[in-house]
């Protein structure tokens, strides 16, 4: 599990600079999102968040190794993955809840769908 170290950070060094490093990029956390509603393959994960399969793959690799997310085989060849939150990414569950409420009230036009 990939931990920082704060006085390695530029800035002021505290833990949300250190949560940001891990998981502030926009894919990481629209992958954060999937995986809490229960998407687990990589296509539907790709599908869920519009990003490319490239990125995909890099965030879900990241994401692995900073212990947020964990992968098992459900098939040996080819090999292929199902994602799952660890521990550590279902405590991320809430913040991205905070980001869908903050988004619906201040980031949406007010005629979108939900």
């Amino acid at each position: 599990m990939t931990k920082i170290v704060l006085t390695d950070l530029p800035g002021r060094p505290c833990p949300a600079a250190a949560a940001l490093e891990l998981v502030g990029e926009r894919w990481s956390l629209l992958v954060v999102r999937e995986l809490s509603l229960g998407v687990t393959r990589f296509g539907d994960i790709v599908r869920g968040t519009g990003a490319p399969r490239d990125r995909v793959a890099a965030r879900l690799r990241s994401l692995e190794d900073a212990g947020v997310v964990v992968r098992e085989a459900y098939q040996d060849s080819p090999t292929r993955w199902d994602y799952r939150l660890s521990p550590a990414g279902r405590d991320l569950v809430p913040v991205v809840e905070a980001l869908l409420v903050w988004g619906r009230r201040h980031a949406v036009a007010p005629a979108t769908p939900a």
